[in-house]
């Protein structure tokens, strides 16, 4: 089991959570002096109050919780959101409020998804043209909805 370092800057939080044995995703909690409201289409940065070490050849992947979102209208601006093994500083979470009425965060609140995961280690070539692929140049929905 993979060990990752936890340094709380936020009296009161327990530590990300995995809910349930088959879940892949750990539960990440608002750390908040007071609450926060985000109105219909405003986004805001939400602290986690943590400091994460994560280990080299790895990355955390910051993804919305789908509850917030089908119930609330409220998801991440940017999904997911990448947290490098080398970042030292605070967690932070940038949440959106897509749905038609205000939401407040409290805190406590769990806000947000965590998942680490291996990182490749790539090299980029400079190429005079690429190899063709029966895909091409298609994309943005070339391939229909039925």
């Amino acid at each position: 089991m993979l060990r990752i370092t936890a340094e709380p800057v936020a009296q009161g939080l327990p530590l990300p959570q995995i809910m349930t044995p088959g879940a892949a995703a750990a539960d990440l909690r608002a750390a908040l002096e007071a609450p926060v409201t985000l109105e219909p289409g405003q986004f805001g940065m939400v602290s986690t109050g943590l400091r994460l070490e994560i280990p080299l050849g790895f990355e955390g992947q910051v993804r919305p919780r789908s509850g917030l979102a089908a119930k609330n209208g409220v998801t991440l601006l940017n999904s997911p959101g990448t947290i490098d093994s080398d970042y030292r500083g605070v967690v932070q979470v940038i949440l959106m409020n897509h749905g038609p009425l205000p939401f407040t965060i409290q805190h406590g609140d769990r806000i947000a998804q965590l998942v680490v995961a291996p990182v490749s280690r790539v090299r980029y070539e400079l190429a005079d043209e690429l190899n063709d692929s029966a895909r091409g140049d298609g994309g943005f929905g070339h391939t229909g909805v039925k």
